[in-house]
């Protein structure tokens, strides 16, 4: 019997209503759109304004490294298709938990990552870090570089699907209030659910539904970085360890690994 799930929603920057189509099916991770359907192996990056793009074929869809953390961190690797109509994933809960639930409703079986980290590397972009080492299991770290004492700077994660998903899944994203203004200069983040989101300003930070945690932008952070490595078949049997990751540093790190065979198929 078919399954599917299907998610409504608001694209973060377009404010575009998006309707999305999960449903289990037999062969590898598929996006699809306006009758273009493409491979999860054929998307590459277009950009990294604030999101991640992707495109392949015709096919563009941005914001969709949340849906890709929850596949990564639930350790989907096949029977998912994924039809978007509209241009941009719907925002929904700010994190991944949304869409982890719709997953799991899936009830799609669980696989191995398909990279594995093949010796020490130390790769930096700009004022980003990564450091990634051999290890026999998914090992996850992020440290942000915050000066503010009410934000505490780093997160970790074991490759634990059920951690993933009630620990990591719920990050909010973040933005700093001084950031806010350029946003909206730009037309982007205008339809924003304020529970969806975490603002942090000078004397207070802002958010509504569920409380705040210290480590909350962290664990943001490095669902961001799941997300954009699964893009490339991670997360990756092995230790990724990123200090001030960001989208397009995710990206260029993650394409110089594997072009250094740093990262390669497990």
């Amino acid at each position: 019997m078919t399954r599917k799930v299907i998610v409504t929603g608001t694209g973060l920057h377009t404010g575009v209503p998006v309707r999305v189509v999960l449903q289990a099916r037999e062969g590898s991770v598929r996006f699809s759109s306006r009758g273009i359907e493409v491979a999860l192996d054929e998307l590459r990056v277009a950009s990294t304004a604030r999101a991640t793009t992707v495109e392949a074929r015709g096919l563009r869809v941005g914001t969709v490294e949340h849906v890709l953390a929850a596949l990564g961190g639930l350790g989907v690797y096949d029977g998912v298709s994924i039809e978007i109509d509209g241009p941009e994933m719907p925002l929904l809960d700010g994190g991944a938990a949304a869409w982890c639930d719709a997953v799991r409703d899936l009830q799609v079986p669980c696989g191995r990552p398909r990279l594995r980290v093949t010796r020490h590397a130390v790769i930096e972009v700009g004022r980003s870090r990564y450091e990634l080492s051999p290890s026999p299991a998914v090992e996850v770290d992020v440290r942000l570089e915050i000066d503010d004492p009410r934000i505490s700077p780093d997160a970790r994660w074991r490759g634990d699907a059920e951690d993933f998903h009630v620990r990591i899944a719920p990050a909010r994203t973040f933005a700093f209030a001084h950031e806010v203004d350029d946003l909206l200069r730009q037309g982007l983040a205008c339809h924003v659910n304020p529970a969806s989101v975490v603002l942090i300003a000078p004397h207070a930070i802002h958010h509504t539904g569920r409380p705040f945690s210290p480590d909350e932008p962290a664990r943001h952070k490095l669902l961001d970085l799941v997300g954009d490595i699964y893009l490339r078949g991670g997360p990756p049997l092995g230790r990724v360890s990123a200090v001030r990751p960001g989208h397009s540093s995710n990206a260029r790190a993650f394409d110089q690994a594997c072009a250094e065979g740093v990262l390669v198929s497990a």
